[in-house]
């Protein structure tokens, strides 16, 4: 079964398939997509869950050991297999083919890939996937329905926006979806409910560099694991606002995963620097960042980056600082 992103939360609320691809260009929709058909695992029993990364040295047969390894807890498990190359590979092909025609009744596979080329989703593999469970492809909105889709993501949190703003951010995040969710975050944190005007977006989207963030950012891309720790335990210090801590970390973040996927499929550095508005001073710390992490690494990061969004919404349990830590030595130690 195909399905189209905006279908996806009435299906989760019948019988789960067994199997689900979720892919897309803007890893923002992906996760969120991956995060719905977990809530919806757990809520179907599926209580275990494990993750695989089909990296580089990726041995294929770990997928048929973890659907055959019983649960810890005597329940079902859900399979989370990421694969940051946007492509399984020819063995990767196969042994999916394999699963579909014979998937485990004790699990569910989740498989997710981000800006997938077109000659993938006519493979014979992702036909398989079709068949045998369901296949999520997420598109996301073009420049002239960002506006609309940045308003909706402010009425989430009670705020609302007149479309001179409205156009202001779209032009200002260029496209990319995960950095507009970070532009809407920001504004909730700095501003209460109700109607933003001009000057207040302006305000927000322009002026986002603060000393101590900015250090944060620096100390993580330069591998500076010392004065990252000094700087996270300051802003602890100081009261600042997690959510914020938290958009400057992903700014990062994103930017290292989106260049590590265009390096994977070959596309020039340079170019891939540029798509992400690296400039200046930040280029070499970024290219610092890009020799100590792979794709799988700065997408494992992303997912972490969720998981304490997560935790600062009340929805996970944990401590968001300590978090911030884990997350900081993460990329910053490679």
């Amino acid at each position: 079964m195909q399905l189209k992103g905006e279908q996806l939360a009435a299906h989760l609320e019948r019988a789960l398939a067994p199997l689900y691809l979720v892919h897309g260009d803007e890893a923002l929709l992906v996760i969120e997509a991956s995060d719905a058909i977990r809530a919806a695992a757990r809520g179907k029993g599926f209580d275990e869950r494990q993750v695989l990364t089909a990296g580089a040295g990726f041995q294929w047969n770990d997928l048929y050991h973890a659907a055959g390894s019983l649960s810890l807890f005597g329940g079902r498990k859900l399979l989370d297999l990421r694969i940051p190359a946007a492509r399984p590979g020819r063995d990767g092909a196969a042994a999916l083919q394999e699963y579909c025609a014979r998937p485990s009744p004790d699990s569910l596979l989740l498989v997710t890939m981000i800006q997938v080329d077109w000659r993938e989703e006519k493979s014979t593999w992702m036909a398989a996937m079709a068949a045998a469970g369901v296949v999520v492809k997420l598109v996301a909105p073009g420049l002239a329905e960002l506006p609309a889709w940045i308003a909706g993501r402010l009425r989430r949190q009670g705020q609302s926006a007149d479309a001179e703003s409205l156009r202001f951010i779209a032009e200002r995040v260029e496209g990319n979806l995960l950095a507009a969710h970070q532009e809407i975050l920001k504004l909730g944190i700095l501003y209460p409910a109700g109607a933003l005007n001009l000057e207040q977006v302006r305000d927000a989207v322009l002026n986002v560099a603060r000393y101590d963030l900015d250090g944060l950012r620096e100390a993580l891309l330069a591998g500076d694991v010392a004065r990252l720790t000094r700087t996270l335990d300051g802003l602890q210090q100081e009261g600042e606002a997690p959510l914020l801590v938290l958009w400057a970390m992903t700014e990062e973040v994103r930017a290292l995963a989106q260049i590590q996927v265009g390096l994977a499929g070959r596309q020039p550095l340079d170019r891939l620097l540029k798509e992400t508005r690296v400039w200046g001073a930040r280029q070499p710390l970024v290219r610092r960042a890009l020799q100590r992490t792979d794709g799988s690494h700065a997408l494992a990061a992303l997912t972490h980056a969720a998981r304490i969004d997560r935790m600062i919404k009340g929805l996970a349990a944990g401590d968001v600082w300590d978090e911030f830590r884990q997350l900081g030595l993460r990329l910053a130690a490679g």
